[in-house]
């Protein structure tokens, strides 16, 4: 067993993913602490291209073969596996992705190492390692120490800088044999079905209102949206209600809808669950509405009002055409 730690860094169209570059950055961090170095994963057919931007590592290694392109979990794991047993890193980093959830807990059974899922911080204490994961939308936190040495950590994205991870130098190249189960893969990626044109790109918004489970019913979306009509903005929402058809997939914000970086970003009846706050965390001035207190939206908030939105929403939607007459 090593100190090394390696990442799986998630690619599309020979773009990184800022996620991976959160990992490069805390993999540096684990890295350093365990007396290793540290390894960046690139897999697919465009694996050499890519690694050039994974200067943060010591090394990168690359994997390039057909099944790999695009993503099918039981190709990547197949070759992930094949790369990881003989190498016996102590911490192999994967994204909380929708990609890296599948990868995670396969790849941790294959190692025959434990898996910690939902990571949001982690930290070095005398030598141990201790990993806190945040569970139920991000009201509950716990802690695991890692006193094995060695599992697979599954991070949230945005839960760590991603400048720690950019690095303008280049680590050693290393390009690895694809493993020869590759070729007998069940399934296999086909094509990538874009999305079509939204009638308005929310990521290039100064302003945002984003309403969360708080409006409770359908009908109650006008309060909202003559406050957002006032600031001439979008109405936008959290995956629950456009899943619920409320909204259209153009207005979700989150890991799993649009990363968004307004100036100005109301959160309007949202708890702050971790997939939400990782599309919306870095906007310069956040502002939250919610009648609880301990709703976790107020932990990244610049200004938050603990009360009810009814009552709320409409007086600042009058101040606002107030103000701009």
């Amino acid at each position: 067993m090593t100190g090394d730690v390696y990442v799986v860094v998630e690619h599309w169209n020979g773009t990184i993913a800022e996620v991976s570059f959160e990992l490069l950055g805390l993999g540096r961090q684990l890295a350093q602490a365990s007396g290793g170095k540290l390894h960046a994963l690139v897999l697919g057919p465009e694996a050499k291209e890519v690694a050039a931007a994974c200067g943060a590592a010591d090394v990168t290694i690359c994997v390039e073969h057909d099944a790999l392109a695009g993503f099918s979990p039981e190709a990547h794991i197949t070759q992930l596996a094949a790369i990881l047993k003989d190498r016996s890193p102590a911490f192999t980093l994967v994204s909380n992705t929708s990609k890296g959830m599948d990868v995670a807990p396969a790849l941790a059974v294959a190692l025959k190492v434990p898996v910690v899922t939902n990571v949001a911080a982690v930290a070095v204490n005398d030598g141990a390692i201790v990993a806190t994961s945040q569970l139920y939308g991000g009201k509950i936190a716990v802690e695991a120490e890692l006193a094995g040495g060695r599992a697979v950590l599954s991070l949230l994205a945005g839960a760590f800088p991603a400048d720690h991870g950019k690095s303008a130098g280049a680590g050693a190249i290393e390009t690895v044999v694809p493993a020869a189960q590759l070729g007998g893969s069940r399934v296999a990626f086909k094509r990538l079905i874009e999305a079509e044109a939204s009638d308005v790109d929310i990521s290039k918004q100064e302003i945002l209102v984003t309403v969360g489970r708080g409006i409770q019913d359908k009908d109650n979306l006008p309060v909202v949206q003559e406050l957002a009509d006032a600031l001439g903005c979008p109405l936008c929402a959290s995956r629950p209600l456009v899943d619920a058809g409320w909204l259209p997939k153009s207005r979700q914000v989150g890991k799993s809808g649009v990363t968004v970086k307004p100036k100005i970003y109301l959160a309007i009846g949202l708890s702050g669950a971790p997939e939400h706050v990782q599309g919306m965390k870095d906007a310069t001035t956040i502002i939250a509405v919610n009648s609880d207190p301990k709703a976790p939206i107020f932990d990244v908030a610049h200004f938050g009002v603990v009360a009810d939105l009814f009552d709320v929403v409409p007086a600042l939607t009058e101040k606002v055409r107030e103000l701009r007459g």
